[in-house]
């Protein structure tokens, strides 16, 4: 009988692999909650609708990769594509939004049809940060400044680009578009065939395009920012004023506009080249007409989201991970002759408790020397071992694991102290 494998494009994470996940979490969650921000959890699965009408239904997302079926009583549900229409949803549905400010993030698997390549696949993860309540540039900046010192705390900051754009409000926007659409079609036949179908359907997409033929019709193109008014400038100016005097260096894409049909004014990306093609690592902007687009008061809103598996990849590229985040033990124990295998139980207990530490006590049995094998591989900094003798006087001996440093043998009772004044 053969095997059964895991669906394409959506992979295992595996015991060697999770601790650099856990650690790139942990830096997250820890600066969000440093900022006020408060998790969310939203279900995975949503009805269609939703998508559809935050997304937008012409967009390759909703065309080609949403993952959507009928359920037993025949409503068209989609496993969630992205996050921040689920928080909208999540979020206005229990009263958390109208005349309130709110930060909330989230974590979680989504789900997209694409070409699975390297760092990309069909269930992906992702971390994300929403912000409601606050339309003033000041909050946009500390987004953005939120990004800026985690790429400083994961050590990658000179390996990611912020990149950013004013895509205006919805007036200004459909302006631009109608004399952008004007121009395209009098170079039709020297789009790509991609841009080509992208003109009927969603044509701001064009401007991001890989396609040199159709960079070089763009560069004669309407620009978007000879569309913007007082009031979306006035933003845009006061937001880049405050990156500038955060120190946080950027450049302006006039050609950034994001795949979502939700966003208005502020857009922006991190990406990065060390992977081999440019790659966004993160992106985000603002939307201030999607609540009241899915049905609710309005509320100005902005948040971002970063792709958990490109960016564990880039900390691995650039081999930024600290030495110690692999290992997932600390101490381990050994017990070797008559009697010795209880007393190993409290030890461990005790360790775990007093010293918060990971400990990993060897069961199954075994030969001393089999013992000290796994206490070598478990990648533990001290061995703890107890024999017949160490039992008889209370006693434990100490090996050092990692360090060129003699073996001691202390006092059952002073282990605790020995140890914390080991791991501080």
């Amino acid at each position: 009988m053969a095997k059964i494998q895991a669906i394409r494009g959506m992979n295992d994470l595996l015991p060697a692999d999770s601790p650099v996940w856990q650690y790139f979490e942990g830096v997250v969650k820890g600066l969000l909650h440093s900022y006020g921000y408060q998790e969310i959890r939203m279900p995975i699965v949503e009805q269609t609708e939703l998508f559809c009408r935050s997304i937008g239904e012409v967009t390759d997302i909703v065309e080609k990769e949403m993952y959507t079926f009928n359920d037993r009583n025949g409503d068209s549900l989609t496993l969630r594509p992205e996050g921040t229409a689920s928080c909208v949803r999540a979020a206005d549905q229990h009263g958390l939004l109208f005349n309130q400010t709110q930060r909330l993030w989230y974590a979680g698997p989504m789900f997209r049809h694409e070409r699975p390549q390297k760092g990309r696949y069909r269930q992906f993860q992702q971390i994300g940060a929403e912000c409601f309540g606050i339309a003033t540039p000041d909050v946009d900046a500390e987004l953005v400044i939120l990004t800026a010192q985690l790429w400083e705390k994961l050590g990658i900051s000179e390996n990611v680009t912020l990149q950013i754009n004013s895509l205006g409000s919805p007036e200004e926007r459909a302006a631009f578009k109608k004399e952008l659409c004007i121009y395209l079609e009098q170079h039709f036949d020297l789009l790509d065939e991609d841009s080509q179908r992208r003109l009927a359907t969603n044509p701001l997409r064009i401007l991001d395009t890989k396609s040199a033929s159709t960079q070089s019709v763009l560069k004669g193109a309407p620009k978007l920012s000879e569309f913007l008014g007082e009031d979306s400038n006035s933003h845009f100016s006061s937001l880049l004023r405050l990156l500038d005097l955060a120190g946080v260096k950027y450049e302006i894409n006039a050609n950034l506009v994001r795949g979502l049909d939700y966003y208005s004014k502020t857009v922006f990306e991190w990406v990065t080249d060390a992977l081999g093609a440019q790659g966004t690592v993160c992106a985000g902007g603002r939307y201030d007409g999607l609540v009241e687009q899915l049905g609710g008061k309005p509320t100005p809103g902005i948040g971002f989201a970063m792709g958990v598996e490109r960016l564990v990849l880039l900390l691995e590229e650039l081999n930024v991970v600290p030495s110690d985040v692999r290992s997932n033990v600390d101490v381990f124990v050994v017990a070797s002759g008559e009697g010795t295998s209880e007393k190993a139980f409290e030890t461990a207990r005790v360790v775990r408790e007093q010293c918060k530490l990971r400990v990993l006590q060897n069961l199954g049995g075994g030969s001393f020397k089999s013992q000290m094998k796994k206490a070598d591989r478990s990648g533990a900094s001290v061995a703890l071992i107890l024999g017949e003798q160490e039992l008889e006087r209370g006693q434990v001996v100490i090996k050092y694991l990692k360090l060129e440093k003699d073996q001691q043998t202390v006092e059952a009772t002073d282990l605790s102290q020995v140890l914390t004044e080991f791991f501080a």
